[in-house]
């Protein structure tokens, strides 16, 4: 490094001789959940050229780096991998999805939708974000979702219904932490105890649940143990 005099003399800050510049290029945008701010942002996908420079200016190039993603807001650089992360939207839209997928798939386990049921599962959904659903509504898409599929109610939770249901979790379950998983587990158990114990076919649907929320089949047996004991 050289002394740089400034303008009174002072020798101020050396400038550093060699080293490198990196000149960024966008290649694309979006919005992420940017962990610098802690809620959803726009973003800019950047790669990078880098160059020695001399005295501050480029010189020789060094090769590429990046991509990057840059924050609209903070500026801070992330690996690309933060775009796995859902966006605060696009999470509540997967979580809503879910609870709706459950509710139907334990309303089906059940047979004939009971009026207790039904109220349970449209209360879950409409706390989930789906706010103007009716036990109407939930009924009318058993009976649909049961037509479609020619599936027999109270049988044991057969493979297109599993495939709904992780098509719905798997996503999602990552996401979650331990807490949350464990709580839309509870909330489905819950669904399958409004009308009496749970049957056959409603054990098997939660122990798919839980499955895909990655819950094991020990802490499955104890939450919904825990379900049945009145809060």
């Amino acid at each position: 490094m050289l002394p740089v005099r400034g303008r009174d003399g002072q020798t101020a800050r050396p400038a550093r001789i060699l080293g490198t510049r990196t000149a960024w290029t966008p290649v694309g945008d979006g919005e992420f959940f940017c962990p610098g701010c802690g809620g959803d942002r726009n973003y800019q996908r950047l790669t990078g050229r880098r160059r020695f420079t001399l005295l501050g200016v480029p010189v020789l190039p060094r090769g590429t780096t990046g991509p990057v993603v840059e924050c609209a807001a903070c500026r801070h650089h992330y690996g690309t991998d933060v775009l796995d992360h859902p966006t605060t939207s696009r999470f509540s839209a997967m979580l809503r999805d879910a609870v709706h997928t459950v509710a139907l798939a334990l309303l089906a386990a059940g047979g004939a939708c009971a009026r207790t049921s039904l109220e349970a599962a449209a209360a879950t959904v409409r706390a989930a974000g789906f706010e103007d659903v009716t036990e109407e509504q939930l009924s009318a898409l058993v009976d649909a979702l049961a037509a479609d599929t020619g599936r027999l109610f109270e049988q044991p939770c057969r493979a297109s219904l599993a495939i709904e249901l992780h098509e719905a979790l798997d996503p999602l379950a990552p996401h979650l932490a331990p807490a949350g998983r464990e709580s839309l587990l509870l909330q489905a158990a819950r669904i399958a105890l409004a009308d009496g114990p749970y049957t056959n076919a409603e054990r098997e649907v939660l122990g798919t649940v839980g499955a895909a929320l990655t819950i094991c089949a020990d802490d499955v047996t104890r939450l919904l143990a825990a379900a049945r004991t009145p809060s």
